[in-house]
């Protein structure tokens, strides 16, 4: 199987070089200092219409802060999930419960909210309190994909939790590293869990995605 890579575009200018550098597959967000919010249909449609081929995932998440839901979060964010299906190629989302569960009445009804469009699992996952039980439910849920940091600031510290995932999952969801990914450290990344996808930014700390960095990253998982 081809090894992909995801790139994590914060701003426009991060998409120009997303694509640039080669990327087939973006994740879409604002604010990722804030840890990623929702963009604006206006910045899915320009990249839809100047990207046509590029695959894009769109980060569903009305705020910053955790990933418990009220009633009203959760309501906005199914109607942003139905007004972006038309621009993008996947939804990247998820919610827990305040005791650390995976939130599993939200998911079903985000999951569903995003029709035949693949459905991933966010970094909530690594607040979750016990990882191989949230597995089961996201599967059960319908998701096509998680991003983890395999409960570690960095997916590099979290790779004996990412291979534990990957090996749990056994083909039925796709585990994607995600969180310190760097030109260093990717083909390590994947070569260590077993991951055939893996999530990074690429932005060295500017906050703009460096199109050298993600031709390099490329080539090094396509060896």
């Amino acid at each position: 199987m081809k090894r992909t890579l995801e790139v994590c575009t914060g701003n426009m200018a991060s998409v120009i070089a997303a694509a640039e550098g080669g990327a087939e597959r973006i994740e879409l967000c604002t604010a990722l200092a804030l840890g990623g919010v929702t963009p604006t249909i206006g910045m899915m449609k320009w990249i839809r219409q100047q990207y046509p081929e590029l695959k894009i995932q769109v980060l569903i998440r009305s705020r910053e802060g955790d990933f418990v839901y009220n009633k009203a979060d959760i309501e906005a964010m199914l109607e942003d999930i139905r007004l972006s299906l038309p621009y993008c190629d996947g939804i990247v989302c998820g919610a827990l419960t305040a005791d650390g569960d995976i939130d599993v009445e939200a998911l079903k009804l985000m999951v569903e909210a995003s029709g035949d469009k693949p459905f991933t699992f966010h970094r909530a996952f690594d607040r979750c309190r016990e990882p191989e039980k949230a597995l089961e439910q996201i599967i059960a849920a319908g998701c096509a994909r998680i991003l983890t940091s395999g409960h570690e600031p960095s997916a590099e510290k979290g790779i004996p939790l990412l291979r534990k995932l990957v090996e749990q999952a056994a083909g039925r969801i796709i585990i994607m590293p995600g969180g310190g990914v760097t030109t260093k450290n990717a083909r390590l990344i994947i070569d260590q869990t077993g991951c055939m996808e893996i999530h990074g930014s690429f932005s060295a700390g500017s906050g703009v995605t460096c199109a050298d960095d993600v031709k390099y990253v490329l080539s090094t998982i396509d060896e």
